[in-house]
């Protein structure tokens, strides 16, 4: 019994923390509103165009902005109050989802408007997201960093799991536009959550002070740093290839297995509920590093080829709860060490390249995965999806055994201490 209890708090030490549980709570409350809303968004895309390439074309003009402003979103991070930043930009996305609601409920909704509303969001994802990741550490210190992330990865797909569900049940019922609605209010809690905080009890970043060539000083720290640009370009891969189930999942609930929007809402329930327990068990290993995310890395390509091969629909949910669980190791993993890695002033244009590798790659892998399933069908749209996270966790061991050899080398150098300090901890990062 006192194993189990020591687990337990183990598994959800960052709660004890009353600002991160407030975060929590309310992140939570609005994050389900957020997976109703893009399963709402892609099967709302797919019945007034019934293209898969359409899908993949909005998802793009959504990540698009964060592509190319996605790194000055990191330098605007590191420069003011993370806090006050997130909840004006939380605010405005509740407007954005109220808008696409009104249009819908009213009838009024054309593709143009849908188009210009995911530019919208996508110009607010830029800004949020990179502070979001940044404030993660504000809140709990480096102590329990490991610990929020994960448990913060849980949170997203355990509403990953409700969100959709509940999505494609009110789409068959009442219709697509109360998803939106929802989604809208569902931004109340998140920014009570913000507004609520004891700003004492943050542990804020100093702010890096305004300056010509930030954003490039951000990019060449990152590619001096093999600790960080490698994990980011393993990232890049998957966020540009396999991460596309908005654009895959649709079709293969509709098309490969004859089913309709519940179908696609349960299919990515599947996935959720599989990456509620990926998360959890992330949170407990609290183990950070290359050489995790390169098993998570096959794990989740391995995963994904089993979806792509399933001959049912059973055991495709099995399939996709496997690939919830490998791809949130994989992505908290990741996400952990680029934080505890990257230097404080630094850690906003970091983290804004985590966003660009994991959401900015959508317009390029989006359109693209949308054209491989509209010629070859959702079942080759998940294979590429497989075969693009198992040559990221080849490259993942390649730099593992590179680096391996450069320290026995630096080991047995005249300088042994400073050149062990430098490459030592990507190494043998894989530690409790």
């Amino acid at each position: 019994m006192t194993s189990v209890m020591a687990i337990g708090r183990r598994t959800f030490s960052a709660l004890a923390i009353p600002n991160y549980r407030r975060y929590f709570f309310g992140q939570s409350t609005s994050l389900v509103g957020t997976w109703m809303q893009s399963v709402a968004q892609s099967w709302l895309v797919f019945t007034l165009t019934h293209s898969p390439t359409a899908i993949g074309f909005v998802l793009a003009l959504q990540t698009l902005p964060v592509l190319f402003l996605g790194p000055y979103g990191g330098v605007i991070a590191d420069r003011v109050n993370k806090r006050r930043l997130l909840i004006v930009l939380q605010s405005l996305m509740g407007v954005q989802a109220l808008v696409l609601g009104v249009l819908v409920v009213t009838h009024a909704v054309m593709f143009w408007e849908i188009c210009v509303l995911a530019v919208i969001l996508g110009l607010n994802n830029c800004f949020e997201n990179p502070s979001r990741q940044a404030f993660m550490l504000e809140m709990v210190g480096a102590e329990h960093v490991r610990n929020a992330v994960s448990l913060n990865s849980t949170m997203v797909n355990a509403a990953r799991a409700v969100g959709p569900a509940v999505a494609g049940l009110l789409i068959a019922t009442v219709g697509v536009g109360v998803c939106f609605l929802i989604n809208a209010v569902s931004f109340v809690a998140v920014v009570y959550s913000l507004t609520s905080m004891d700003p004492k009890a943050l542990r804020p970043s100093p702010p890096t002070r305004r300056g010509k060539g930030q954003l490039r000083e951000g990019l060449r720290y990152v590619a001096r740093e093999p600790r960080l640009w490698v994990p980011l370009l393993m990232a890049t891969i998957v966020g540009t290839l396999a991460y596309e189930f908005q654009v895959t999942l649709p079709v293969v609930a509709k098309q490969t297995f004859g089913g309709n929007a519940a179908t696609y809402g349960f299919l990515t329930a599947a996935m959720g509920f599989g990456a509620v327990f990926g998360g959890l068990f992330t949170a407990t290993r609290g183990r950070t590093g290359l050489r995790t995310m390169t098993i998570a890395g096959t794990c989740f390509g391995v995963a994904m080829l089993c979806v792509a091969l399933a001959p049912s629909l059973a055991i495709a949910f099995v399939a996709m709860a496997v690939t919830g669980f490998a791809a949130i190791c994989f992505m908290a993993t990741g996400n952990a060490t680029l934080q505890l890695e990257a230097a404080p002033s630094m850690r906003g244009r970091v983290m804004a390249l985590w966003a660009v590798g994991f959401m900015g790659s959508t317009p390029v892998g989006g359109p693209l995965i949308g054209w491989v399933v509209q010629v070859a069908g959702a079942r080759s749209g998940l294979a590429v999806g497989a075969l693009s996270c198992l040559v990221a966790a080849a490259i993942g061991f390649l730099a593992m055994r590179k680096l391996e050899r450069r320290r026995i080398n630096a080991l047995q150098s005249p300088k042994v201490e400073d050149a062990y300090d430098s490459i030592g901890p990507l190494v043998t990062a894989d530690t409790e």
